[in-house]
């Protein structure tokens, strides 16, 4: 799943790649086309971005925002496998490639998404995007107190609650472990066993690690949007390698459908469930 890292870049490179182009044409793909797109405008997808402008590109959360002119806003939650590519018209698609923006500066704007879970939206209110109104603050725009007293609110492990967007917005599954990881927290640690020092030892890893992050992420993908490079990750996917810090292996616990990577010796206590 492209999380905050991974969207903050693509967002950059959306911003000098396609804002003030305009939408010559859109091809909406069958089959999956018409299961990721959702027209919340009742205008018409197709008629209603042919012939207009992207103006403005944000990132929030896990979304990615278009601003397009006239007057529309695209919000697009690519979910688990979805993805977006520039791409020359001449360029061979993907398979599961589902729409296509073909763009007055010459450029394909595509998204393509191997298993169909992701959703655009055309919409006028952002409000009436699932999922978009209820998320918590950006990592980066939270304070440490705020960051400690906004946990109090959320009970159960650490990662579980670290992953959830109406508490921090843009954390998925691989930068949780990554995070616990920096901050030395067992990912099956209970919330209310976290201490003051250790909550404000994990705002801080949120930072660093998430910065860091981006900029691997810049340097590795440069305009290849459609890349999701991670191999400089330090557990997640990285089962029984060494740890960087200890040596120790990385250890995994599968649970809830999710992967947990973690090290049983830089992070020790939490309870574990079934391998």
């Amino acid at each position: 799943m492209p999380e905050l890292p991974e969207l903050e870049v693509v967002r950059d490179v959306l911003r000098r790649r396609v804002v003030g182009a305009r939408i010559d044409a859109v091809q909406v793909l069958p089959p999956g086309g018409a299961i990721v797109i959702r027209d919340l405008t009742a205008r018409g997808f197709e008629s209603s971005l042919t012939g207009a402008t992207i103006t403005r590109v944000e990132r929030r959360g896990k979304f990615l925002i278009f601003e397009i002119d006239p007057r529309g806003l695209i919000a697009l939650n690519p979910k688990l496998t979805g993805r977006l590519q520039l791409a020359s018209p001449g360029e061979k698609r993907f398979a599961k490639t589902h729409l296509v923006f073909l763009l007055s500066n010459g450029d394909e704007l595509r998204y393509l998404d191997q298993k169909t879970m992701g959703q655009i939206y055309l919409t006028d209110d952002l409000a009436r995007v699932p999922d978009f109104a209820g998320m918590g603050p950006e990592p980066f725009a939270t304070t440490r107190d705020e960051f400690s007293a906004r946990l109090k609110n959320f009970r159960g492990e650490i990662k579980g609650i670290l992953t959830r967007n109406d508490c921090v917005a843009g954390i998925g599954n691989a930068y949780a472990d990554e995070i616990l990881w920096a901050a030395k927290i067992h990912p099956y640690r209970k919330r209310t066993s976290l201490s003051a020092d250790e909550i404000a030892r994990l705002y801080d890893a949120m930072q660093t690690t998430l910065r860091d992050a981006t900029e691997q992420v810049s340097q590795a993908m440069g305009e290849q949007i459609h890349f999701k490079p991670r191999d400089f990750l330090a557990v997640h996917l990285k089962t029984d390698q060494p740890c960087p810090r200890c040596g120790a292996p990385i250890s995994l616990v599968r649970a809830n459908q999710r992967i947990t990577n973690f090290c049983r010796a830089c992070q020790p206590g939490g309870l574990i469930k079934g391998m």
